[in-house]
């Protein structure tokens, strides 16, 4: 079943990359709130806007991954972003990432091999 590793993989950029938006908007905003003018940045917030269309083409790759393949090999492959948030981590934001973590990041990568097996 080594056909939803490439789904997989393109699901797993687009919701890391939802995530990398969703932050750098709430970065340029308001202190969270809930208050209308909070919520109004939204609107004119351009990351935000990306963040969004991210997440909602995440959303229909993952209604076709959920229906062709079997769900207990679908679901641990969402565990991808992770590993493309980490290096978001490093190449977006800058942040230092201990090898205790990578440890963790070569192990998830490791898991989702054996689940595609």
């Amino acid at each position: 079943m080594w056909r939803i590793i490439p789904y997989a993989i393109v699901q797993s950029l687009l919701l890391a990359g939802a995530q990398v938006f969703l932050k750098l908007a709430l970065a340029r905003m308001l202190p969270f709130g809930w208050t209308r003018e909070f919520w109004g940045t939204l609107l004119v917030n351009w990351q935000f806007a990306v963040s969004g269309l991210l997440f909602g083409a995440a959303s229909l790759l993952w209604m076709y991954i959920v229906k062709v393949f079997p769900f207990s090999m679908a679901y641990p492959m969402v565990s991808l972003s992770y590993v493309f948030g980490m290096l978001a981590a490093i190449f977006v934001f800058g942040e230092e990432v201990s090898a205790l973590k990578w440890t963790g990041v070569i192990l998830i990568m490791l898991g989702c091999t054996l689940i595609a097996k």
